[in-house]
């Protein structure tokens, strides 16, 4: 199960249809958070996600529309007795952000909060899957970051094994692994019954950020890149300025990289009422693209099932 939900999808300030910036990914049951705006902990229970199972927030900058919701929500998991320790990654400050608001409103946590500060190229390594920090184009100290699956055991070719004279049970099983088996004298090589290797999945969030090399490598052959598309080309200038990317750009980007879909994000509020010139802009590059709307949620499937 890889699922993103999108409980935050608006640019700079919450309008009546879009909260600040927050992304969950649910990785097989585990929860990752990239940003925090205010009310996301609300999003959460609308969404019904729990918050037992969240490890970790990636804060991409420390502007307030992408961290605000943090001292909320840590203290709501501490009053609902949560002893597990959470990691905050960040951009350079993160310590100092962690340090200023533990201290907020007198509560003392039941649990650790860990400050993590990432550079551009940094990895953090989980289990069957990574998390890399790249550097972002914004107007102050930001990161993105891609989620990157380990590749997947190839697939175990049943029949020919047992043609090969090698019985069900056990040894199915070291072949598959990668071990070699003899049956009856003859050495089976995993090689000879296991497929290639799959390759895992890989989403990428930008956060804010004007279009650049560091995105676009990462980019590469994505399954989700979702992007900074805040403006549409008629406010270019204003987008470059402010350090953020049009709805044209970000998809430009996305055919360059050759990702499988786009999802535009971080809208700006001129576009509460209509956003569709954001994602027919998009469309004239890039054909696979959505507007990401607050409690949408995204299903990733495995590759080579």
């Amino acid at each position: 199960m890889l699922r993103i939900l999108f409980l935050g999808t608006g640019g700079s300030l919450p309008t009546r249809n879009r909260n600040p910036s927050a992304i969950m990914v649910n990785r097989e049951g585990e929860l990752l958070l990239f940003d925090c705006g205010e009310g996301t902990q609300q999003q959460m229970m609308r969404a019904k996600t729990g918050m037992k199972a969240l490890t970790s927030i990636f804060v991409t900058h420390f502007h307030a529309d992408h961290m605000l919701g943090v001292p909320g929500l840590i203290q709501t998991m501490s009053f609902l007795g949560r002893t597990e320790p959470l990691q905050i990654y960040g951009p350079q400050g993160v310590k100092e952000f962690v340090n200023v608001f533990i201290g907020l409103g007198y509560y003392k946590l039941r649990f650790e909060v860990e400050a993590v500060e990432l550079s551009p190229g940094d990895t953090v390594k989980r289990d069957g899957y990574c998390i890399l920090a790249i550097g972002t184009d914004h107007s102050v100290p930001s990161l993105g970051y891609a989620l990157t699956e380990e590749p997947r055991r190839g697939r175990f070719d049943r029949e020919k094994a047992i043609a090969l004279g090698v019985p069900p049970g056990p040894l199915f099983s070291k072949l598959h692994n990668g071990g070699d088996v003899e049956v009856n004298g003859q050495l089976i090589r995993s090689a000879d019954v296991v497929g290639q290797k799959r390759a895992g999945r890989k989403i990428v969030y930008t956060g804010d950020t004007r279009p650049c090399e560091s995105i676009l490598l990462a980019s590469r052959n994505a399954d989700v890149l979702i992007h900074d598309s805040t403006l549409a080309s008629d406010q270019e200038e204003w987008a470059k300025e402010s350090k953020h990317s049009t709805a044209f750009e970000a998809a430009t980007l996305a055919k360059e990289a050759g990702v499988a879909r786009l999802v535009l994000t971080h809208i700006s509020s001129r576009y509460t009422d209509d956003a569709s010139p954001l994602l027919r802009e998009a469309q004239e590059v890039f054909e696979n693209v959505m507007i990401a709307e607050d409690l949408m949620e995204i299903c990733i499937p495995l590759k080579g099932k």
